[in-house]
């Protein structure tokens, strides 16, 4: 069993969609589940609607998963593995409040040493913790011996006992914390590959911790993406899924790019289908993958390139396969649905005819108003020099803005090709 755990505090980043695109691709190499848990134990931070929109999300991209989990509903286990592990004395109450605790964050700071809990409440006498009023959380005791996780990229990675340390795992509210919570989770749900963000890696060996605590003794295995880096001309919000699907870019191109960066693939394009017959987790790259929004628009140009003409109209507000190749002559200088878009529109639209070319293109719309139908365009271009007396090199630019609404662009004879039967609609 495989499974994507977003949070659903916010819009979806790229890298939450590697994670899961990576995820279903080995849960269909190894013919296993894979599920989806939304991670809501966070009710201060959860955004509504987020989770449905995250499903959303997963379903446009094509990753199908056999069951959606909400992590609250689970509290009840929580907090029988909670209890279980205090039984078993591998656990503790802790009434050390928020301010000490902050304070004591604080001193390491200023000592320039990294914090460790120092185990105050640990060994409190049996009285003390029953007669004790104020409000406590849970920890785990530090374990005794360093945690050693094997990861498929990373190799052998330890961490000591103070690295891990007595960390909480239930709040003062009693509800549980997201270390906790995942690590009871996986167990539950049986999860055999866990495959994640590098930045998670110290959480990772806590939730193995815990499971150990616990006497789980199925191994798991570990997963741990070098991290995907963003040019500096990305801000972190433009790099969310839902603004590249705004922005005009294809779940498909999207999805292709994720795949191969920092890994290695049998050809520049392919669909999610083909990528679970080549893909191994063995391939990627060790070190830093750097996002590019240049590369990706390489890559989704080029599959709107090769989309069929009438599906290609769609994109601009059509359904028709001359639209399609119009569309595609502009394909050659831009790379989204929404650039595409704001080229074809003006076609269509109302023009406001500049200055300096108001004259002769009055002149120009009032001669196509009334001339008849030319297949092509050199004898429509001849019939209105002729008509209208105007020179060839005082026609071009007029004419252009007539039918494009723009100054410049495609060659006026290949946009001419497409646009012969809508020029009534253009020229009115």
């Amino acid at each position: 069993m495989l499974r994507f755990a977003p949070s659903p505090t916010s819009d979806m980043h790229i890298g939450d969609l590697r994670i899961a695109l990576f995820n279903y691709i080995v849960s269909k190499q190894k013919k296993e589940d894979f599920i989806v848990r939304i991670e809501d134990t966070n009710k201060e931070k959860n955004v509504d609607g987020k989770d449905q929109e995250i499903l959303d999300i997963l379903d446009l991209f094509g990753i199908k998963y056999s069951q959606t989990i909400y992590q609250s509903q689970n509290y009840k286990f929580h907090s029988a593995m909670a209890l279980q592990l205090m039984h078993d004395k591998k656990a503790f109450s802790c009434f050390c409040s928020n301010e000490w605790l902050d304070k004591k964050h604080q001193e390491a700071k200023e000592a320039k040493e990294k914090y460790s809990y120092d185990d105050a409440c640990r060994n409190l006498p049996d009285e003390l913790v029953i007669d004790n009023i104020n409000p406590f959380t849970v920890r785990i005791i530090r374990p005794s011996n360093d945690i050693v996780l094997h990861d498929k990229i990373k190799g052998e990675i330890s961490f000591t006992p103070d690295e891990v340390d007595s960390f909480i795992i239930m709040n003062h509210d009693k509800s549980s914390t997201s270390n906790f919570a995942s690590a009871v989770d996986d167990m539950i749900s049986d999860i055999s590959i866990i495959i994640r963000d590098e930045n998670h890696i110290t959480n990772t060996a806590k939730q193995e911790y815990i499971r150990k605590s616990l006497g789980y003794e199925k191994n798991i295995e570990y997963v741990h993406l070098p991290a995907l880096l963003n040019d500096d001309d990305n801000n972190e919000d433009s790099l969310s899924v839902k603004h590249l699907l705004e922005q005009g870019f294809l779940p498909e191109a999207i999805s292709n790019y994720l795949i191969s960066i920092g890994n290695k693939t049998p050809d520049d394009i392919f669909d999610l289908e083909e990528a679970v017959k080549f893909f191994d987790l063995e391939n990627i790259s060790n070190s830093p993958a750097r996002f590019s929004i240049d590369t990706l628009k390489n890559i989704n140009q080029k599959y709107l390139k090769n989309l069929d003409a009438k599906e290609l109209s769609r994109y601009v507000g059509f359904a028709d396969a001359e639209i399609g190749e119009l569309a595609r002559v502009y394909l050659e200088s831009v790379s989204t649905t929404k650039e595409l878009k704001a080229k074809i529109e003006p076609i269509f639209s109302v023009k406001k005819l500049p200055e300096n070319l108001e004259n002769q293109a009055n002149i120009i719309i009032e001669v196509i108003k009334d001339a008849p139908y030319f297949n092509e365009y050199n004898d429509f271009k001849d019939y209105i020099i002729k008509e209208t007396g105007i020179k060839e090199d005082d026609f071009i630019k007029p004419l252009r803005y007539i039918l494009t609404g723009s100054s410049s662009g495609p060659d006026i004879a290949e946009v001419y090709k497409y646009l012969k039967n809508y020029i009534g609609e253009i020229v009115k």
